[in-house]
């Protein structure tokens, strides 16, 4: 089975400045780390291949750097990389980097089976997914918290609902996305990373696409347009305040009355 696991590299900081005329935050410079949520369906991957047999190849959005989460998914077992590197792509909204990713998957080899993780830290949308498999024409099914069984040509999972959990069987190729605690995720293995630390990763840009009309990515693809952005204002004030039960209890009451809480 050929697994394809999306990937992204997020700040590893909630300090994090933003770009105040285009409204994006800045990543250079700032710590990164693989986005949490997509350790799961890493975890995901690999443990269908151990059950399966079968190569799993990581796909990735963002500039050079993002090389590094792909080094890592290689110590936890993943055999391929490739990332989509070009300037044109910055500053895509999620509709814009849904068609990106789904045009990169076009660019690789079949797969069968597509894995996201349920959203990222940076975004926090959780519509990635569901956009590349419209994008592909492929059935996709989200909020997958347990992989019932993987057949030859369909894989069976349990949704969580809000209020119910359902089992769906859906053919493949396919695409998922998991749950936080589909698994345990692994670390990263020492020995993996001496093994791969030679191991290529694929760097592809728009010339290596089908469609490479530029108006189709980036921000010139995203018609999500951001008014204005900013950090949360930090608050730090606070009281110290003494007497005994009674006294304590009415200076709460008529802060909270100050406050229009009550």
């Amino acid at each position: 089975m050929n697994i394809l696991v999306c990937i992204k590299q997020v700040p590893g900081t909630t300090k994090v400045e933003v770009d105040p005329i285009t409204g994006v935050l800045k990543r250079d410079g700032v710590d990164s780390k693989m986005n949490p949520y997509d350790l799961y369906a890493l975890e995901t991957g690999l443990k269908i291949k151990e059950n399966n047999g079968g190569t799993i190849t990581v796909l990735t959005m963002g500039p050079p750097q993002a090389k590094e989460i792909i080094k890592e998914a290689y110590s936890m077992g993943v055999d391929n990389g490739v990332l989509l590197s070009d300037r044109k792509f910055a500053g895509a909204d999620v509709l814009a980097t849904s068609y990106t990713l789904s045009q990169g998957v076009n660019s690789i080899e079949d797969f069968d089976l597509i894995i996201c993780g349920k959203q990222t830290t940076d975004g926090d949308t959780a519509q990635v997914g569901p956009e590349m498999a419209e994008y592909l024409n492929i059935p996709h099914v989200a909020n997958v918290k347990k992989i019932v069984e993987v057949k030859k040509d369909s894989i069976e999972v349990e949704m969580d609902m809000p209020d119910t959990v359902e089992i769906v069987e859906i053919k493949l190729p396919a695409l998922i996305t998991v749950e936080k605690g589909i698994f345990q995720p692994r670390l990263p293995s020492y020995k993996k990373k001496v093994e791969t630390k030679d191991r290529k990763i694929e760097v592809r840009s728009l010339n290596d696409f089908k469609d490479k009309n530029e108006m189709n990515y980036g921000l010139n693809g995203s018609p999500t347009q951001v008014e204005r952005i900013f950090p949360p204002e930090v608050n730090d004030k606070r009281e110290m305040w003494h007497g005994n039960s009674d006294e304590l209890i009415l200076k709460f009451e008529d802060t909270l009355k100050k406050l229009k809480f009550i």
